[in-house]
């Protein structure tokens, strides 16, 4: 079986699970408790929050644990544009707008996050169109922020089409209008340096479970001079930010996930990119009609996703995992929806043939020999779909 279902999550990597175990186990205290079982836990704690705090460029009191990508989204949308009172001394503006600026192909849960700012706290969401390869223009931005906001909320990499943003310049662009920036980066951490510094944002989302951690475990890295104002109150731990016990094994996974993908970024993203290519220029080779969505210069590695005219996609799907192929549809997150994906659809392309999207995400163990294989795989599923009709 080949699994190429990656970007809606990936396994649990044996070294992570190693890592873990003492946390699960013996050393299994309170960080914020006093004793020595506790200090243990605090120990294991600190040294993670260390860790991902080099992953991610920044100071470790500038890293807040969540409960994964969500999460982090919820708290840096919110946070922050909650976080921007008036006459908070952000940037140039005298005053703070309540105004966040994003795109229609953000992440549900950034989105979500706008229309709860909206409907509860009088927000307004502004919308910077994405171009059909699903990029936004520097310039659209620049325009868009002539009036100011509280917060720009750009995705590093799209989960569906695979389009990796130019964030330094959008950030650039953000930051001389006076106003932070937040990138999601679950989908591009396993491939891509998503560090503050390098992408030169104000906050950052991760996810474990992209990076061979466990599901429930992310974080949110967030420069300590931008006001957050917390989801959950509490106890005041992760200094404040976020109440509620500390997940210590998964702060020490999701440290160790860091770790391994640093260790190796440079040459599985090398052997993903070929891989990629081999798939992308067999199926438009191999199977009549095929459009590639998304960018095809500016794409993450280990990214493959079409739609196929006179297909469903979810029938292709069906017919891919009796050839032993993995994948989906679109994000994960949105499994079970009757609605077309509102990326495919912000990026112009009409109902029906959005209905037809599949996408391919797997990393560098997919050779280029079985890269060939998937190619011949989705060729016959799609000419068996036509076939039938369905």
């Amino acid at each position: 079986m080949f699994y190429l279902d990656r970007a809606a999550t990936s396994p649990v990597r044996r070294e992570v699970l190693e890592a873990m175990w003492p946390y699960l186990t013996g050393v299994f205290g309170n960080p914020s408790s006093t004793h020595e079982v506790g200090d243990q836990a605090a120990r294991g704690l600190r040294d993670a929050r260390a860790s991902v705090a080099a992953a991610l460029g920044c100071r470790p009191a500038e890293v807040v644990f969540t409960s994964g990508g969500t999460e982090a989204d919820n708290l840096a949308v919110k946070g922050i544009a909650l976080g921007a009172r008036p006459g908070t001394p952000l940037g140039a503006l005298p005053g703070i707008p309540r105004r966040i600026v994003t795109t229609p192909i953000e992440h549900e849960a950034v989105l979500a996050s706008c229309d709860h700012l909206v409907r509860l706290h009088g927000f307004v969401v502004e919308l910077v169109p994405v171009g059909p390869d699903g990029r936004v223009d520097p310039d659209a931005l620049a325009e868009v922020l002539t009036g100011g906001a509280a917060l720009v909320s750009i995705a590093h990499a799209d989960n569906e089409i695979g389009t990796v943003q130019d964030i330094p310049a959008l950030a650039a662009v953000a930051h001389a209008a006076g106003v932070p920036f937040h990138t999601d980066a679950v989908q591009s951490a396993p491939w891509l340096p998503v560090g503050l510094d390098v992408l030169g944002v104000d906050a950052v989302s991760v996810s474990g479970h992209k990076l061979g951690a466990p599901k429930g475990i992310g974080a949110l890295a967030v420069r300590s001079r931008v006001p957050l104002e917390p989801l959950l109150h509490g106890g005041g731990q992760e200094r404040g930010s976020r109440s509620g016990t500390e997940n210590v094994a998964g702060a020490v996974a999701l440290a160790t996930a860091f770790d391994l993908v640093g260790a190796t970024r440079d040459v599985a993203a090398a052997v993903a990119c070929s891989s990629r290519d081999i798939v992308i220029q067999g199926v438009l080779d191999r199977v009549p009609g095929a459009v590639l969505t998304g960018s095809r210069e500016h794409r993450l590695p280990g990214h493959a996703s079409f739609c196929f005219p006179g297909t469903n996609g979810e029938t292709v799907l069906l017919e891919l995992e009796q050839r032993g192929i993995v994948s989906s549809s679109g994000s994960a997150c949105a499994a079970g929806s009757t609605e077309v994906s509102h990326v495919l659809t912000a990026i112009g392309l009409p109902d029906d043939l959005a209905r037809t999207a599949v996408r391919f995400t797997f990393d560098d163990s997919l050779g280029a020999e079985d890269a060939a294989r998937v190619v011949a795989s989705i060729a016959d599923a799609v000419a068996a779909v036509r076939l039938l009709g369905a």
